[in-house]
């Protein structure tokens, strides 16, 4: 009986750590890392592979010039939205607030860098996030807050909160504000051979990845 007892028990023990195994692989897999709503597109498909990292991705590091700091760059963490699922325009937008450096040097200068990489989707499979093959993307332009009763901030706003639910609890008396990257160039690598040529036309108007993928 006692044997038995030892038995079972090993079995129950390994019976629970199998399940603790499955959870932790394909659950946490899932809740760590958003499932992708589009096909990744070919690298050399420029512009719509843009939009489609752009669309996919949900936060980046934005630079920008830290004026308490000489004039140094000053990267920080930062969410975004294009727009809701399958309706991104490409354009980053932010909800900010001056208690923050990134917001508080945006509004004293307007020159800004936001990078995108490709790594945190799970596409890049076993490639480093250095490696050309791992697609990222800077853009460089002015970063600026909108009027907040303007249509277009109250159109981010929906998306930002669209993709950052929690953001629409965040403190009120921090005064949240919706910012926007005005995109003046475009800096991508998604393979060997250097920056993909890529005007801000090309971007913006290309058939946004949501549907391109030849």
């Amino acid at each position: 009986m006692v044997f038995n007892m030892i038995r079972n028990g090993k079995r129950h023990r390994f019976l629970f750590n199998l399940i603790c195994f499955v959870l932790i692989v394909f659950v946490g897999s899932v809740h760590g890392r958003k499932l992708l709503s589009k096909d990744r597109p070919k690298p050399d498909n420029v512009a719509p592979f843009a939009r489609w990292l752009v669309s996919e991705s949900s936060w980046g590091v934005i630079s920008n010039i830290a004026y308490d700091l000489g004039g140094a760059p000053f990267g920080n963490v930062v969410s975004y939205s294009d727009g809701k699922p399958n309706e991104g325009s490409g354009i980053p937008y932010f909800y900010l607030t001056a208690l923050d450096p990134t917001a508080r040097y945006a509004l004293k200068d307007h020159r800004t860098s936001f990078t995108i990489s490709e790594y945190p989707l799970g596409t890049c499979g076993k490639f480093d996030p250095e490696n050309p093959t791992c697609a990222k993307i800077t853009f460089t332009g002015k970063l600026n807050v909108l009027d907040a009763k303007s249509d277009e901030a109250l159109t981010a706003k929906d998306a930002l909160f669209a993709k950052h639910a929690e953001m629409q609890n965040w403190p009120k008396d921090h005064n949240f504000q919706v910012f926007k990257l005005d995109i003046e160039e475009i800096f991508m690598i998604n393979f060997y051979g250097g920056p993909k040529p890529l005007t801000v036309d090309q971007y913006l108007h290309s058939v946004s990845a949501l549907t391109a993928n030849v």
